[in-house]
């Protein structure tokens, strides 16, 4: 009887927690797609004459894509293991990357406002760098995790000054 009750728990812990990985990763992805669909065309974005190390928009959407996965899951990690209570500004920085990351698009793709999209890289790196060393803390694989959103933020940064000078 006592086995039964505590294979429910913790049959009802996994469903909690795969629930909780689910709204953690779909959340920044759902934001990001929806960012893409409405201002990642790059109409405009693919007729400039750019250099050879510009990445087409649809491999750019695609990285975007897998940034935004890897970060949720990276920050449900983190909160799995307690890190958001230990730290209390973690969670704040990771917001400011999510709201940093999806405004990109429409500064570089529609507003062709290069210098503020710059701007906003540095602060999103800035953030991301913070997220790392802040989840290094608390689970090392949400650290590598953050590894590639830091050098996606950078690439974008450079891109976004580039197109400043072009």
């Amino acid at each position: 009887m006592a086995s039964q009750t505590l294979h429910e728990t913790k049959k009802s812990q996994a469903k909690r927690a795969l629930r909780s990985l689910a709204i953690g990763v779909a959340i920044p992805f759902a934001l990001t797609l929806i960012i893409i669909i409405l201002f990642g065309s790059g109409r405009k974005f693919n007729v400039l004459s750019k250099p050879f190390w510009f990445a087409p928009i649809w491999f750019i959407n695609l990285a975007t894509l897998g940034s935004s996965f890897f970060m949720g899951l990276a920050a449900w990690l983190v909160w799995a293991d307690g890190g958001f209570q230990g730290e209390s500004d973690t969670l704040a920085f990771y917001v400011a990357h999510i709201a940093l990351s999806i405004v990109w698009h429409p500064l570089v793709l529609v507003m062709n406002a290069y210098w503020l999209a710059l701007v906003s890289g540095i602060v999103n790196s800035g953030t991301l760098l913070i997220c790392y060393l802040r989840f290094r803390k608390v689970n090392p694989f949400a650290k590598d995790l953050a590894k590639p959103c830091l050098a996606l933020t950078t690439y974008l940064t450079l891109i976004s000054f580039k197109l400043m000078l072009l």
